[in-house]
């Protein structure tokens, strides 16, 4: 049988989704866990893939998985779970045809920025994501990988507003290695008025236009959703769910905590005596 899993995890320690070697990477985790379960031998005879890959302090809400397996009692959430760190769990699971492929059946991805919003002019970062919105060489948007196409088409930009914080929604049929956090650098620096809509224009234009940007911080990037041409029964695992909300409670609780810390141990300036 092929099973699929929607995983999610905080990015935060680990050195992105793909596996690599002497290093804490998000399916290295899944393959452990995979394996003393016996749910796999290993990735290769599984037939293991990912809808896709997230770079170092990224997060996700909804990385698809697949792979092959006999053991098809043993691979449900709450089973799994117990052998993953806090940091990433299953929550949802599938059983799928044998051969579905996350990443080449995927049709659409969407992946949410979050920013301090404070300094910017809103107003003219939605208007500048509007020239983004269609099918354009993003080739001055992300880190290129030898000869891979840098065509894009992106389907829609949502900006909204949530108390000092801004979200920054972009949905793609799929996205560049950090396209989403240099498109957040092109909209900030348009959004402080260090650029205009005419530099953005230009931008989508690399055959006679190129700069580099940096990417906007890993730490504010969350792959949220994956989208598929045919719907999938998804079996959605209501106790894995509520412990990992109850763990979310604890990490926000000590992160608000070091908040305030953070805010008593710069000196304050008293001013000129």
């Amino acid at each position: 049988m092929r099973v699929a899993l929607k995983i999610a995890y905080v990015g935060t320690g680990f050195h992105g989704s793909q596996i690599q070697p002497n290093v804490a990477t998000i399916e290295g985790e899944i393959f452990r866990a995979l394996t003393e379960l016996e749910i796999i031998q290993d990735p290769r005879s599984a037939n293991f893939t990912s809808a896709g890959r997230t770079d170092a302090g990224v997060h996700a809400r909804e990385l698809v998985i697949a792979f092959d397996t006999d053991k098809i009692h043993l691979a449900i959430p709450r089973v799994i779970n117990s052998k993953l760190p806090t940091a990433i769990w299953a929550w949802a699971h599938a059983t799928i045809s044998k051969d579905f492929d996350p990443r080449r059946a995927a049709i659409a991805r969407k992946y949410r920025y979050i920013m301090s919003g404070e300094q910017y002019d809103i107003s003219r970062i939605r208007s500048a994501s509007r020239i983004l919105v269609g099918t354009h060489d993003f080739s001055n948007f992300c880190t290129k990988e030898g000869e891979k196409s840098t065509v894009r088409t992106i389907e829609k930009v949502d900006i909204r507003v949530s108390g000092t914080l801004t979200k920054i929604d972009i949905q793609a049929n799929s996205f560049l290695w950090n396209m989403v956090r240099k498109i957040v650098t092109a909209l900030t620096m348009v959004g402080s008025g260090a650029r205009d809509e005419a530099w953005l224009q230009q931008m989508l234009e690399p055959e006679i236009y190129e700069e580099g940007l940096e990417s906007a911080p890993a730490y504010g990037l969350t792959l949220m959703e994956i989208t598929y041409p045919q719907p999938i029964e998804w079996c959605e695992d209501a106790y894995s769910i509520r412990k990992a909300n109850e763990n979310f409670h604890e990490y926000m609780i000590r992160h608000r905590v070091m908040a305030e810390v953070m805010d008593h141990l710069a000196p304050k300036d008293q001013g000129s005596h």
